[in-house]
C-alpha cells in the first residue's frame, strides 16, 4: 500500500511543546486536505473528545518561539494572529498523539483515516528512534566506564615496564666466589 503523505513531511510537522510531541492545527489541516478553520470547527463540535492532554492552545510566548524558528516569511505568516488579511484571529491549537488519533473519529473522510494511519506510524517511528538513542547512550556510557578501568590497568602495566627498564640503583652483589 502506498503512503498518502511522505513520512518525512509528517516528521517535520511534529514539534516538541510543553515537553510533548505535538502537531499544529495548520499542519494537520494541510495533511488532511481541509481548511484549518474547518478542522477546528469539527474539533469544537466534539470538544468533549479533546481533553487538555489531547489538545491545547498555544500561548503568546510559545507562538513567538515558533515564529523565531521559521525563517521564511510564508511560514511566519501562517502564525500571524492579527485581524489583517491572511492572519489568524486566535492562537494555534496543538494536538498530542492521542489528540491526533481522536481526530480520525471527528474527521470521517477516507483521506483523514489514511493520513491518520501515516501520522501514527510517524509517531511510533520517532518513539523507536528515541528509545534506540537511549540504548546507544547507555552502551556508550558503559564502554567509557570500562575504558577508564582499562586505562588504569594499562597505566599500571606501563609503570611496571618503566620500572623494569630503569638501571639498578645500587650494584648487586656479584654472584660466585670471591
Amino acid at each position: 500500500m502506498s503512503t498518502v503523505i511522505p513520512v518525512e513531511r509528517i516528521e517535520k510537522s511534529i514539534l516538541l511543546l510543553r515537553g510533548q510531541k505535538v502537531m499544529l492545527d495548520t499542519d494537520l489541516a494541510e495533511l488532511y486536505g481541509v481548511e484549518t478553520k474547518r478542522l477546528n470547527e469539527a474539533v469544537k463540535r466534539n470538544i468533549d473528545r479533546f481533553p487538555a492532554d489531547f489538545m491545547f492552545q498555544l500561548n503568546e510566548e510559545e507562538l513567538e518561539i515558533l515564529k523565531s524558528q521559521f525563517v521564511t516569511s510564508s511560514l511566519r505568516s501562517q502564525f500571524a494572529t492579527s485581524n489583517t488579511k491572511g492572519g489568524r484571529r486566535y492562537y494555534p491549537y496543538a494536538f498530542t498523539e492521542q489528540g491526533v488519533a481522536m481526530l480520525s473519529s471527528v474527521l470521517k473522510s477516507k483521506r483523514a483515516v489514511q493520513v491518520n494511519i501515516e501520522i501514527m506510524r510517524a509517531f511510533v517511528k520517532m518513539r523507536q528512534l528515541i528509545a534506540s538513542n537511549k540504548e546507544l547512550a547507555l552502551k556508550l556510557e558503559e564502554l567509557e566506564r570500562k575504558s577508564d578501568r582499562h586505562d588504569d590497568q594499562i597505566s599500571a602495566i606501563f609503570a611496571a615496564i618503566k620500572k623494569l627498564m630503569l638501571p639498578p640503583s645500587k650494584p648487586k652483589n656479584p654472584i660466585g666466589f670471591r
